[in-house]
């Protein structure tokens, strides 16, 4: 039987559109093998290649989305941050202005307070010195004035008793200033 395939196949002129029997016979059976090769061994593998990188795509996307996500509560975490902050520095620049106002303040009444020592000192020292002067000038003037009486009246009169006369002077002397400051006033 082959060989009259094989005999007719020569006597017949090929032609160009339609296969001989034999051709078509072992094309089909080629196809069918690299069909169920490609069906059992690429395809899977081509599927899985395919599978792998849907798998990466959609990985890489959520991973992506993930970070964005991160990146967006990381934003929102800075600028709550950054708002707090913003308000700790306003409440230590108050605390700081409040602080320099108690300070200034406790400086001020303190300056105050010193000066009213001082001037309260000063004025001591100067009652003091006047009361000093006052009794140096008593002295002084008492002496002078029993000197000028004993040389003007030509006796000269006790210590005691020019005491008394002075000191009665000087008493009527003070009287009538303060009489004058009174009548001033």
């Amino acid at each position: 039987m082959l060989n009259a395939f094989v005999a007719k196949a020569e006597t017949e002129t090929p032609s160009l559109l339609l296969p001989t029997l034999p051709d078509l016979i072992w094309g089909t059976l080629a196809f069918v093998v690299v069909l169920v090769f490609f069906i059992w061994k690429v395809i899977p593998r081509l599927n899985a290649a395919l599978d792998e990188r849907r798998d990466a795509i959609e990985g890489g996307l959520k991973r992506a989305e993930e970070a964005q996500a991160g990146a967006q509560e990381a934003l929102d975490q800075y600028k709550a941050q950054l708002a707090e902050a913003r308000t700790e520095a306003a409440s230590i620049r108050e605390g700081a202005r409040e602080d320099a106002k108690r300070i200034r303040a406790e400086l001020v009444e303190q300056a105050q307070a010193d000066a009213a020592r001082v001037v309260a000192n000063a004025q001591t020292q100067i009652e003091a010195e006047r009361q000093s002067a006052l009794a140096s000038l008593r002295a002084e003037v008492g002496t002078i004035a029993i000197d000028l009486a004993s040389v003007v009246v030509g006796a000269s009169l006790d210590e005691k008793r020019s005491k008394e006369i002075v000191d009665r002077f000087l008493g009527d002397l003070e009287a009538s200033e303060a009489a004058t400051a009174k009548a001033k006033a």
